[in-house]
């Protein structure tokens, strides 16, 4: 990967997470990948000015305590968090939920499979494309 930045991933289930982690080690990527277990302790990692701005965020869409298209709304309308990429990547593959998700500004909607392989294919596509694709800055 050619940025420096962190992916920040907001997930609520610690296997996803543990797939997902897992997935950046087997795949090699470098980067590294900031874990938050929901919307609120995400925006407090994005709001904090000590924090590494990520080169993208990688959502999950069903959530407590803050949801992807709560965390979405915020984030969308702030001038500072704005244009940081935010890919869904959900177990929902309804389409009103991805409607949504694109209403709300989300860059890409993925959805997670229970399948080993192909969750790798679908962590390996987001961090090809993200690294590949060039970003404004955003003050780092």
């Amino acid at each position: 990967m050619r940025t420096y930045k962190p992916i920040l991933l907001v997930e609520d289930d610690d296997v996803d997470t543990l797939i997902i982690e897992r997935a950046f080690t087997d795949l090699k990527i470098k980067t590294k990948l900031i874990p938050t277990h929901d919307g609120m302790e995400a925006l407090e990692y994005l709001k904090n000015r000590n924090s590494k701005k990520p080169c993208f965020i990688l959502l999950d869409w069903n959530m407590p305590k803050m949801n992807g298209a709560e965390f979405l709304k915020i984030i969308k309308t702030d001038d500072k968090l704005k244009k940081i990429p935010v890919v869904i990547h959900s177990t929902s593959s309804t389409r009103e939920d991805i409607n949504k998700s694109f209403e709300l500004g989300a860059a890409g909607y993925m959805v997670k499979s229970q399948d080993y392989e192909k969750s790798m294919n679908t962590i390996r596509a987001i961090g090809q494309y993200w690294t590949l694709c060039e970003q404004p800055p955003n003050g780092e």
